[in-house]
């Protein structure tokens, strides 16, 4: 019997861990909305080309995945929370660059980008993993509720609050207390990392063998394109529809409330998707949410003012999470019906990554390319058009998996 309570002891998620990770996950998410979305205005008021801006996120999403590979061969070298920790102190890092650089952060995009990709890199691929660790199938729900949560309070709170600090003081003085407060939240995210439970590192590296799965596994295979095509909408439209706004109004106080509205309907959505959506209809709601998206388009490129991008908002904003929540749950189903899923999920985490990023890297390349090309005037609506479809696109390799996989008899 006493051997039996021991056993259970082990397999209980470690409450205290659990609130640090949301704790951390929270203020990552508030720092991060506060100031990410306006790190691309900052850089656009003082270069005014897109080409620019496209560089700076271009080297996001390509340090971002490298990191993840490295990050990842690391967490089965090396304590989990040593990883979490780099990730939080290089985005810190990345804030007091910006802040040092003031006036002339916009002549180091290369920088810049690298130090924010290198340090989404760690963070995600940690707090990926010791998710895992610290939940129980009892526990996941719970966590993952209340970190949805908090990330869509961060979401609402973050940009319209950093809109309202940047438009009551002059010039780059609201920039810079933004990016100091967000600099200062990751502080306090890095000393709660240091009361996490260390975590041993075990087990090897088999990133090839992941790979390599794609060619004998049909599941795996389609949602890593699907993937592709997921991350083609998000590598443009994730800087793109900042600067529209910003260029539409002329107010960050304006981009403050679009993404209030976007991220208002999405914690709505989120909630409404989570009660009703059921397991059988996953691909139906993919479907849906593609569609969805790809109509939000017509009204970003089309639109005739302020109210019409907010319109656009609003779509958008229930649309992702008609879209996100099952195909998140798909891939991961998939994953765990994988060879070796258990022992390899890092590995398989990874692979995804770099499949989303490649769509990424490649939807700006294009964009870069197409802009130095064409006049931007009219290039852009055409990339917007064409590449916006992206996560429509990806319901063609939806489609294609085998439902059975996750299907309730």
């Amino acid at each position: 019997m006493s051997e039996m309570v021991k056993s259970s002891k082990k397999t209980m998620p470690n409450s205290k861990d659990l609130k640090l990770l949301l704790t951390i996950g929270g203020l990552y998410a508030l720092a991060t909305f506060l100031s990410n979305t306006f790190v691309n205005i900052f850089l656009w008021k003082q270069s005014g080309e897109y080409i620019d801006i496209a560089i700076y996120n271009l080297f996001v999403y390509i340090l971002q995945p490298i990191s993840f590979v490295i990050a990842g061969k690391w967490a089965k070298k090396v304590d989990r929370t040593i990883i979490i920790r780099t990730g939080v102190i290089i985005l810190s890092i990345f804030y007091v660059t910006v802040l040092l650089t003031g006036d002339n952060a916009s002549r180091f995009p290369y920088l810049l980008g690298a130090i924010l990709g290198i340090g989404y890199g760690f963070y995600w691929l940690a707090f990926n993993v010791l998710t895992f660790e610290v939940t129980e199938p009892e526990t996941r729900d719970f966590f993952n509720g209340i970190l949805g949560t908090l990330q869509s309070l961060g979401g609402m709170i973050g940009p319209f609050s950093a809109g309202f600090i940047i438009t009551r003081l002059d010039n780059f003085q609201g920039y810079s207390l933004i990016f100091f407060i967000s600099f200062f939240l990751f502080l306090i995210a890095v000393v709660c990392s240091f009361f996490l439970k260390k975590r041993k590192a075990t087990g090897k590296f088999f990133f090839k063998h992941v790979a390599l799965e794609r060619k004998t596994n049909r599941n795996w295979r389609n949602i890593l394109y699907a993937h592709v095509f997921q991350g083609l909408r998000e590598g443009l439209f994730i800087f793109m529809v900042a600067i529209w706004v910003y260029i539409a109004t002329n107010s960050e106080f304006a981009l403050g409330g679009f993404n209030l509205a976007v991220s208002l309907c999405s914690f709505i959505g989120y909630f409404m998707v989570t009660k009703l959506l059921k397991v059988e209809h996953r691909k139906h709601a993919i479907l849906l949410g593609g569609i969805l998206l790809y109509a939000g388009v017509g009204l970003f490129v089309f639109q005739t003012g302020y109210w019409m991008l907010l319109v656009y908002g609003i779509v958008v904003g229930f649309a992702y999470p008609i879209f996100n929540v099952p195909f998140i749950s798909l891939t991961y189903d998939i994953i765990g019906k994988a060879k070796g899923a258990k022992d390899l999920r890092i590995e398989y985490i990874i692979i995804r990554e770099l499949f989303v990023n490649f769509g990424r890297v490649s939807a700006i390349l294009i964009f870069i390319v197409g802009v130095s090309l064409v006049d931007p005037e009219t290039m852009i609506p055409i990339l917007l058009l064409t590449i916006g479809g992206g996560n429509f696109f990806a319901y063609y390799f939806v489609r294609r998996t085998d439902s059975s996989i996750y299907t309730v008899k």
